[in-house]
């Protein structure tokens, strides 16, 4: 049985633990409400966005457009959304258990510390690494769609695909493999987005003129749409990072209270336990004497 002073020691380090992980819980859950709050806002702008898209582009010939136009895939792109710092349990391993199951030849490109880090591990193709702050603006995404879209245009990836943990709610974060280019077929596309968003699509039979063309709207505003979309997709993978972490803190300190009232039972049983003994030996000595 241990002794008293290494009981201590242990109740010291554990109450440590504990006043650490509640302070990471704290701030996790800070920043989760924030994130989550972004996260749900872009959403209907998101889906207005869409709904124009798909309007727009049933007034074209769809294989005109180079993102529109399917291609034969020859090599992935996937853009690899994970974070910078651990202690969020599972999130980042589930996302990399989807990478390994990738055998087709691939291309990736790195959003995250923890990302980057399993790349160059794992020795696979890595094109280049990004970071985006915890506020995730739209100029720190830029970048990064841009860099992808250059490498879809120039023909060194065939798709854009992005790998992310989907944010459904505090306790849930879904990894998901979420394709972004080709829209080889957008009607489909849309209709997935819609599903998933729960969201009824809206019909509208009135008849719309778009200026100066629609071959001009669509051509601006297909390249808006991706970097927008895959911004949203970013912020729903912030939102779950910060959840994630929340309820991985919080189990730390649930466990670190539980292992403290373990300790503290077993410190009192030891103490007892000296004190019977020094009362007995006590006892043992008086007796001697009066004997």
């Amino acid at each position: 049985m241990p002794s008293t002073r290494d009981i201590r020691r242990r109740i010291k380090s554990v109450k440590n633990t504990r006043q650490i992980t509640k302070a990471m819980e704290l701030v996790a859950a800070s920043k989760m409400k924030k994130a989550q709050q972004a996260a749900l806002a872009g959403r209907p702008y998101a889906q207005l966005l869409a709904d124009m898209l798909a309007a727009v582009s049933s007034r074209v010939d769809e294989s005109l457009h180079p993102f529109l136009a399917a291609r034969e895939v020859k090599t992935r792109g996937i853009l690899l959304l994970t974070t910078d710092k651990g202690l969020c349990g599972p999130l980042n391993g589930n996302l990399f258990r989807i990478v390994s199951e990738i055998k087709t030849p691939a291309k990736f490109v790195a959003v995250g510390r923890k990302g980057t880090q399993y790349l160059a591990r794992t020795k696979r193709a890595l094109l280049a690494d990004f970071s985006v702050s915890d506020r995730t603006p739209f100029s720190e995404v830029r970048p990064v769609v841009e860099f992808m879209v250059k490498q879809f245009l120039e023909g060194e990836i065939d798709t854009i695909e992005v790998v992310y943990p989907r944010f459904r709610n505090t306790l849930v974060q879904e990894p998901t493999v979420r394709p972004v280019l080709p829209l080889a077929n957008l009607k489909e596309f849309m209709a997935h987005l819609h599903t998933e968003a729960g969201v009824t699509p809206r019909t509208d039979d009135r008849e719309m003129l778009f200026e100066p063309d629609p071959h001009q709207v669509l051509e601006a505003l297909l390249p808006f749409y991706v970097n927008r979309h895959i911004h949203q997709l970013v912020l729903s993978a912030r939102a779950s990072e910060h959840s994630a972490r929340m309820v991985a803190m919080k189990t730390a300190k649930d466990n670190a209270t539980k292992l403290l009232d373990e300790l503290t039972l077993q410190y009192n049983k030891a103490r007892q336990a000296g004190i019977t003994n020094e009362i007995l030996e006590i006892s043992a000595s008086q007796l001697a004497q009066a004997v």
